[in-house]
């Protein structure tokens, strides 16, 4: 969304797409890369083991065909990494779930209410914990 942009006074619902603020991370941790790597497929760590993925990537939108400079390592988890049956499957933590499906998705914005069809989990939860006081993994609403 736009960077520096003030978050909305708007309290959100169940109805309120969220998605991964990667601003976020590069401005609340200093770790980020490391932690991303981590969800790297078996195939991408080790082709990765010894290779910086903190650069810039140019990218083609496959329906706009228009070029734009994407994060490497972002790249590489939302384009490849995240489309393993694997990635998906069910996690330690409700926030990891919904970070993982966002990435899965291309970190297309979804609501409460659509995670809660993949989660299995109430849209309430859910919303409780993405609209709580702390913003976890750089979890956002959209608003506007």
């Amino acid at each position: 969304m736009i960077e520096g942009k003030r978050p909305s006074l708007v309290k959100p619902t169940i109805h309120t797409p969220y998605y991964i603020d990667f601003s976020w991370w590069s401005q609340n941790e200093r770790d980020w890369r490391i932690y991303l790597q981590s969800y790297l497929c078996p195939e991408h760590q080790k082709l990765y083991a010894d290779v910086s993925l903190d650069g810039m990537v140019d990218w083609v939108d496959p329906e706009t065909a228009e070029v734009k400079q994407v994060d490497g390592l972002q790249q590489v988890l939302i384009a490849h990494c995240a489309k393993q049956d694997s990635f998906t499957m069910h996690h330690s933590t409700l926030v990891d779930s919904i970070f993982r499906l966002l990435l899965a998705n291309g970190n297309l914005p979804q609501t409460p209410a659509d995670l809660s069809q993949q989660l299995g989990r109430e849209p309430m939860v859910i919303l409780k914990v993405l609209s709580g006081g702390r913003i976890y993994n750089g979890l956002r609403p959209c608003f506007g």
